[in-house]
């Protein structure tokens, strides 16, 4: 269901960046459950380039029971950009559920104005995809922007709509890359540091998708794909 978004995201980072692999940690890369009524297969992507210092995508194919992408681009520590984070997730195609925003690591004003308002032209042209829905696990002052679409919809609102706002907040996250100056400041690069390390950190307490990831493919590899793939800052104590 999903997959002409991986398609255009693959297309998109290897036409505009020079991109490298990066590392998984051994048996994260691809699983396949055969629990439950449908069988699920998770496969995950990540690279590098000098302008980003992790991208990284999860694709799960439970055929019609589920469908799920996921995304998160961590920007490289010599900015301070926001990330660009998706989630896109599929249940019989019944419950369609997606999230897209550029998630900003400050909420100060001159942040705000600087990276989250240039948004708002996009956040208008797609008011369905926009709904006053109530975040149960995050708070939505914290990591999200203002201008975030989040709705629940329908399939042919997901091919169509919702394909042709992934493509426009990419090309807008890809323009605000090549416009943005880099850090110099020891002090400013750190700031930056600790604050993607925060969000990894409290992504990984609340993301909802553990207790998913479980079902298909048990506990030990979900925490281990959880802490040392998905949100590898988190200091995961428990894993060790």
């Amino acid at each position: 269901m999903y997959q002409p978004f991986l398609n255009h995201l693959e297309s998109e980072l290897t036409t505009k960046f020079d991109l490298r692999p990066r590392a998984i940690p051994a048996g994260l890369e691809l699983n396949v459950s055969d629990r439950g009524k449908s069988p699920a297969r998770i496969q995950s992507w990540s690279y590098q380039c000098p302008q980003l210092r992790k991208i990284r995508y999860t694709y799960i194919d439970a055929g019609a029971s589920s469908q799920i992408f996921n995304c998160v681009i961590y920007p490289s520590y010599h900015y301070d950009l926001p990330l660009l984070g998706l989630d896109f997730l599929s249940f019989g195609k019944v419950k369609n559920l997606v999230v897209l925003d550029f998630q900003p690591l400050f909420q100060d004003a001159a942040y705000q104005q600087k990276y989250i308002e240039p948004l708002k032209f996009l956040h208008d042209r797609y008011p369905d995809l926009s709904q006053d829905l109530e975040m149960k696990f995050y708070d939505s002052n914290q990591y999200f922007s203002k201008y975030l679409l989040f709705a629940k919809t329908d399939v042919e609102t997901v091919s169509t709509r919702l394909l042709a706002a992934f493509k426009d907040y990419l090309d807008l996250y890809w323009q605000t890359i090549d416009r943005a100056e880099p850090l110099t400041d020891p002090a400013d690069i750190q700031r930056i540091v600790k604050a993607q390390k925060d969000y990894d950190c409290y992504s990984a307490e609340r993301d909802p998708a553990s207790g998913l990831f479980s079902s298909y493919f048990g506990h030990e590899w979900s925490e281990r794909f959880l802490h040392e793939f998905l949100f590898e800052d988190s200091a995961p104590l428990a894993v060790r």
